[in-house]
């Protein structure tokens, strides 16, 4: 269940009960777990670049046009670069290198590759990394479509990404892991005639480059921990106590509303107890307590549930908050063992 989707719902009732949401950054693990020995990794090409006449479709009104090309050659080695450039900034591995030479010399493109266990052997020797990162296959199918308005020229382009990125070590003859993505990127624009609309939009080839320095970024996450940006909400009414904690949580004085909150919950009504439990859950994350954030966070589903039912705004929005919990929960442990150290209490 998508959390964003219940603070959607929740904004119904912002009237009766104030909610006051916070962005916060959680840390998530690498899809992927290398072994403890992998310090130094090496990003390789080991793909081949479409031709120039495929994958590319160019419709000036409903007519085709014959004569369209876009190199992609640029783009795969962008792809590769951006991956680098993030595995870098994520700060995980001792040190990332960038293989700048393609290994594959055939012209089947549409052909995904597992490398072969020797060259893997040789190229981890060569230099001096403990596993390989791979682009084994990355295609683009590219549509633009320029149509004639009265009030001027409207112009699309989307560029449909698919692609195999694999993990080895050496020694292995299997790969450690294996990512399949697929993904697209968009653009519009109007302009008066077509050729201020031809300005405003990438060529082709610049749309190509894009989608592959895009699509690296996008694989990053696969390989390195990271962080992503959430939200989440605390309850506050117009009364004294109320008031007091919300000030601290403002301040990101998570201790002391805690404090505040949960003298609250333990002399109020269910409905008290129903709002501060969701509010001393957000203060044990924002600690950094998960298992307790999550135990506060099913006392107050509990509630809501047991008193305005299943269905109820609140419930679900609890229900939501108490799964994503959960599964920090289980992903701190994934963080432990890829960072070889506890780093969340």
């Amino acid at each position: 269940m998508r959390l964003i989707l219940c603070l959607l719902f929740a904004g119904i009732l912002a009237g009766c009960s104030t909610l006051t949401y916070v962005d916060i950054q959680t840390c998530n693990p690498a899809e992927i777990t290398f072994p403890a020995t992998v310090g130094k990794v090496l990003v390789v090409n080991h793909a081949v670049a479409q031709p120039a006449d495929k994958g590319y479709v160019y419709l000036l009104g409903d007519e085709k046009q014959d004569t369209c090309r876009a190199y992609a050659d640029s783009a795969l080695m962008d792809a590769c670069r951006s991956l680098g450039e993030q595995l870098v900034a994520g700060d995980y591995f001792n040190d990332v290198l960038f293989y700048h030479d393609p290994l594959r010399t055939d012209d089947r493109y549409w052909e995904d590759r597992k490398m072969d266990r020797r060259v893997v052997d040789s190229l981890c020797q060569a230099t001096q990394v403990d596993a390989l990162i791979t682009f084994g296959r990355l295609l683009f199918d590219m549509e633009k479509q320029v149509n004639a308005h009265t009030e001027g020229y409207e112009g699309t382009i989307r560029v449909k990404i698919g692609g195999v990125a694999r993990a080895y070590l050496s020694g292995r003859d299997q790969p450690l892991a294996t990512v399949y993505v697929q993904d697209s990127i968009y653009w519009q624009e109007w302009a008066g005639n077509q050729k201020m609309l031809d300005f405003l939009l990438p060529t082709p080839d610049e749309a190509l480059r894009t989608a592959g320095t895009y699509i690296g970024k996008q694989l990053s996450p696969n390989f390195v921990p990271h962080w992503d940006n959430e939200t989440r909400w605390y309850f506050s009414t117009s009364e004294a106590k109320w008031k007091e904690a919300a000030a601290y949580a403002a301040a990101e004085k998570w201790e002391e509303a805690f404090e505040r909150w949960k003298m609250i919950y333990e002399r109020g009504n269910w409905k008290s107890q129903a709002r501060a439990a969701s509010n001393l859950a957000l203060c044990e994350e924002m600690r950094g307590h998960l298992r307790e954030a999550h135990t506060w966070a099913k006392k107050s589903y509990d509630l809501f549930k047991e008193h305005t039912g299943e269905e109820a705004v609140y419930t679900k929005l609890l229900e939501a908050y108490e799964s994503v919990l959960a599964e920090r929960v289980q992903k701190d442990q994934k963080l432990n063992v890829q960072f070889g150290e506890e780093i969340t209490k």
